[in-house]
């Protein structure tokens, strides 16, 4: 595409942003203008997509990390033929539209991942490059007439990444793992314009990116942002190179083409202006109508996408050949993208599991039994893989070297951790899960969040669940956690009493498909309740999320209990009883699938006229509030643990049964 015709298109795209953040009062038009060259260029000349087809398996993926210049990302929807019409631009920010303040995955055609929060998307990105370098190699195969081989997967991740973005910590964790893991399909463009909302980037950085970069391992790269020879020459540049990601440096002017207000903070966060507006449309030769797009530059973007939709159509003649002679990967192929999986690997009683053990070992039970059944799945662990007992014998290291391995090291960086995952779910098919203790969940709850947000499958394996980890003492002994993470719309939290729930936990896990899940897990041996038959109830109950585990006829009192705290209720029940005291005990692994349940079943369980409720968890109280109301108790943790050994502090906090039975006794008084 000539000149000219890119720099129509990006100052159309220019004009459309200023004009829908006039007309909303709010928003970001600095990026926008700033990048607009830049991303004419690679949507007209590099990026594969087809947007009657926003699943393409094959589509080049674009991340616009730095959300807030969510018009940019607008703007090129449109005029490149998504489903985001002129109606829906001047629509911007407004409730109801398609076309938020950020954007949000799911909620406008041709956005692959929710950006807001800085450096999420970036990360995100990483696990899209992950994604596509393990399918890849999965689907690869050996051609007729030749060694090499031909690649089915084969296309990039472009990333858009602002000054805010590379501050943020989570980019140094990703980008250094990207760098050690050669993620060569991976394209970040750095829009460097020396400008944040306080003012120059000189203000709280000092950074030399490009060595930064050198030194995670990167190739980097520099172009001018508004010469599009200079453009072309660096994108071209960076698609010659191989076994390293790229960064672009790119240097341009924030707010591009504003007489008064280009290269200042002024324009990074608010409208232009009136008559600001008027004056940038006289510079960049845009006519004074709003919202104006020229009748050329539909028909150039009309071009794109024709050309686009031959890449398209060819790629599927590839996938068609290939669903012929390759079928085995075929099957692997469909296996994955469709997350296939036999139910029966979940059937609780095939298990064999000894009289105690720790739901975290019960876990890798569990795991060794599906990991190699369902190929979807990546796992991984943030440097605590023998602790947190998250690899099986089947899972082979994902590295630079074997792109067909399914276990990644992510180092000690659990939030990079957490949005890489992310970035895999996005992908397409795969379900990443990773492992941590509870307490680190402090560093990964932007991630998590961001899981819940989008209705992401990811399953985050937490081990070491409260002060029953012992000697590490309170740095390491999660308190309010758990009822922290339960704060989080559409996270399922599952907190397994023993080995057979824990079974069930993992089902959910893989059963979901809007949202995370959280696996809640014990560091110390605990009872296998469920293996024994009569006493105890069904362990697929647990899928309700609060259920009868044991009761007495005309009980007196409810025990509710969780994870190894349900141990303490069934003992307590023991002694209450050899005192004449009838005793209902439910365990309750999980407050959000129980809080999912039908008003008649949740009464079933607790009856509102009973009001004689225990809960007991070693860990905040908050969240059990509305389970036992104003006339029950509530046996926890409201303040930080101590180094010792576990049992001890189960006996100087009083979670204890003495305390359960003394405390049941007086309320049935």
């Amino acid at each position: 595409m000539k000149n000219k015709e890119l720099k129509l298109i990006a100052n159309t795209i220019r004009g459309l942003s200023i004009d829908a953040i006039q007309k909303a009062n709010s928003g970001h038009p600095g990026l926008p203008m700033g990048m607009a060259d830049v991303a004419s260029v690679l949507f007209s000349e590099y990026l594969n997509f087809n947007p009657q087809d926003t699943d393409w398996l094959n589509r080049d993926r674009f991340v616009l990390s730095g959300g807030h210049g969510s018009m940019l990302l607008y703007s090129l929807l449109h005029l490149y033929g998504y489903d985001v019409t002129l109606e829906d631009i001047k629509n911007f920010r407004q409730w109801g539209s398609i076309t938020p303040g950020h954007p949000e995955y799911k909620h406008t055609p041709g956005v692959e991942t929710t950006t807001g929060p800085l450096g999420q998307g970036l990360a995100n990105g990483v696990g899209m490059a992950i994604a596509e370098a393990h399918l890849s190699r999965l689907t690869r195969t050996k051609t007729k007439f030749s060694d090499k081989r031909s690649k089915l997967i084969d296309h990039y991740t472009y990333v858009f990444a602002g000054d805010g973005d590379m501050e943020e910590g989570v980019s140094h964790e990703v980008c250094s793992l990207a760098g050690h893991l050669g993620l060569d399909k991976l394209i970040v463009f750095y829009d460097y314009n020396n400008i944040t909302i306080d003012g120059e980037l000189t203000l709280s950085s000092s950074d030399n990116v490009r060595k930064r970069f050198e030194a995670y391992g990167w190739d980097v790269l520099e172009i001018d942002g508004h010469n599009y020879k200079n453009i072309k020459k660096g994108i071209d540049q960076a698609l010659s190179l191989e076994g390293k990601p790229r960064i672009i440096i790119t240097h341009t002017t924030i707010g591009y083409g504003s007489p008064n207000k280009a290269g200042t903070s002024g324009v990074h966060g608010s409208p232009l202006g009136t008559e600001e507006i008027k004056l940038t449309k006289e510079n960049l030769g845009i006519p004074l109508k709003d919202f104006y797009v020229p009748k050329e530059v539909y028909g150039l973007t009309k071009k794109v996408v024709d050309k686009n939709k031959k890449k398209y159509n060819k790629w599927n003649t590839l996938f068609e050949e290939f669903s012929k002679k390759h079928k085995k990967k075929k099957a692997l192929l469909d296996t994955i993208v469709n997350k296939k999986f036999d139910p029966a690997l979940f059937d609780w009683k095939a298990f064999s599991f000894p009289e105690k053990i720790a739901t975290r070992s019960a876990s890798l039970t569990v795991l060794e039994k599906i990991f190699g059944n369902i190929p979807s799945l990546i796992g991984g662990s943030a440097d605590l893989t023998p602790s947190n007992k998250t690899k099986t014998k089947e899972a082979i290291d994902f590295t630079k070297e074997n792109r067909k391995g399914n276990y990644i090291h992510y180092g000690i960086r659990e939030h990079g951790m957490a949005a890489i995952m992310n970035g895999i779910a996005l992908y397409s098919g795969f379900i990443p899960y990773g492992g941590t203790f509870l307490v680190f969940s402090d560093y990964m709850r932007p991630a998590i969040r961001m899981a819940a947000l989008m209705g992401l499958q990811t399953v985050f394996v937490f081990t070491h669940d409260s002060i029953g980890l012992g000697e590490d003492g309170p740095t390491h002994q999660p308190v309010e956690h758990i009822s922290s993470l339960r704060l989080i719309p559409n996270l399922v939290n599952f907190r397994p009493m023993d080995a057979a729930e824990t079974v069930i936990g993992w089902k959910i896990a893989i059963e979901r498909k809007d949202g995370p899940v959280s696996l809640i897990l014990s560091r110390q041996n605990l009872p296998v309740y469920l293996r024994r038959r009569g006493a105890f109830a069904d362990a697929s109950k647990a899928e309700n999320g609060g259920y009868i585990l044991t009761q007495d006829r005309n009980y007196q009192v409810i025990l509710i209990a969780t994870g190894s705290e349900v141990e303490i209720a069934v003992n307590a029940k023991k002694e209450l009883n050899a005192k004449d005291i009838k005793v209902r005990v439910v365990s309750m692994p999980s407050q959000e699938l129980f809080e999912m349940q039908s008003r008649t079943y949740r009464n079933s369980v607790l009856p509102a006229r009973f009001k004689s409720r225990i809960a007991i968890e070693a860990g905040s109280t908050s969240s059990w509030l509305k389970y036992v109301g104003d006339e029950g108790k509530i046996i926890g943790l409201d303040h930080f643990g101590a180094s010792a050994p576990y049992k001890v502090l189960y006996e100087k906090y009083n979670i204890t049964v003495d305390n359960v039975v003394k405390t049941a006794l007086d309320m049935v008084k």
